[in-house]
């Protein structure tokens, strides 16, 4: 007699590298369950990463209703309970997505670090760590192992990047407007030094890089500006075809790391590598309590040090 079809509901609001983190635990929770319906409430920005990966036969997006928000609350309420949901994955597990636990009537199996949930995670090693190995910690709980990090190889770029003159190293100059100091601002000189070596320096990164990559490329002239003309999905196709990359501490690079791309990874003294530093087993992390002190000469040294060069 065939097993009735589950209907399991995965929870990833944000943020971007987090939610890169958790594409291996997700893919692991859709092997765990192969007959099963699986859905995943998320982010409207999170959406079209989530559908291309195909773990899910369903995206549900959470509004995030302000705590004052009585409908919005009742509204989400309604839609976890019609889901029927039999067991419930937290891979956020912040107090937002504890609160949503109590939405639920009657309660599902919850894998997560909400108290009340079946499967608890309540070890102060969750957070010690990257995201991912919490949630691998979490997800043996519930039976799940073999957790590994997610390639990106399902991701696609419908652009054409084999103009680019080999090799090449992608720079990720940008950060968060909210976190300046996070911006290593040695960029040009580090692209001349690649220049002097016949290595061809490709800047991606937002709009709001634009400024950046155009005054490193008018310094150098074999510098290629692709900011503001690429978008996440093109990064792991670029990341790996390229001799390696060397960026700041920010999303992007969460989207090349994995890929297999050797990386140099920028980090202030307002960050954690520990916590914070992309996935992938070709990463190296340099940290200075100000990035400015950090030279193009030390930053060299580590990226030619990977097994690569």
């Amino acid at each position: 007699m065939n097993k009735p079809r589950a209907n399991i509901l995965v929870i990833k609001l944000g943020a971007l590298g987090d939610f890169v983190q958790a594409l291996g635990p997700m893919a692991a929770i859709r092997k765990h369950h192969p007959a099963d319906r699986i859905a995943l409430l998320t982010t409207k920005p999170f959406e079209s990463l989530a559908r291309s990966s195909r773990y899910f036969d369903e995206i549900i997006l959470d509004k995030r209703p302000k705590w004052h928000d009585v409908l919005g609350w009742l509204a989400l309420r309604k839609r976890l309970n019609t889901g029927k949901f039999s067991r419930v994955y937290d891979l956020q597990n912040n107090d937002r997505t504890s609160f949503y636990l109590k939405l639920f009537s009657p309660k599902p199996e919850w894998v997560g670090a909400a108290a009340g949930a079946s499967h608890r995670n309540a070890s102060p090693l969750r957070t010690e760590g990257k995201a991912f190995d919490g949630h691998v910690q979490t997800l043996t709980l519930a039976g799940i192992s073999g957790v590994a990090v997610d390639d990106l190889s399902w991701i696609e770029t419908s652009q054409d990047f084999s103009g680019i003159p080999k090799p090449y190293v992608l720079l990720v100059v940008g950060a968060s407007p909210k976190h300046p100091e996070k911006r290593w601002p040695h960029y040009a000189a580090f692209s001349a030094l690649l220049a002097q070596k016949k290595i061809t320096p490709v800047i991606v990164g937002g709009p709001d890089e634009k400024d950046i990559a155009e005054k490193i490329a008018a310094q150098v002239p074999s510098a290629i500006d692709l900011a503001g003309e690429t978008s996440l999905a093109d990064l792991p196709h670029l990341a790996r075809h390229a001799l390696g990359c060397v960026g700041n501490d920010t999303g992007p690079m969460h989207f090349i790391a994995p890929a297999g791309c050797p990386s140099v990874v920028l980090f202030s003294g307002k960050s954690n590598p520990a916590r914070h530093a992309p996935l992938g087993d070709r990463v190296t992390t340099l940290q200075k309590s100000d990035l400015k002190d950090l030279t193009p000469e030390e930053v060299w040294a580590a990226f030619a040090a990977q097994p690569l060069l």
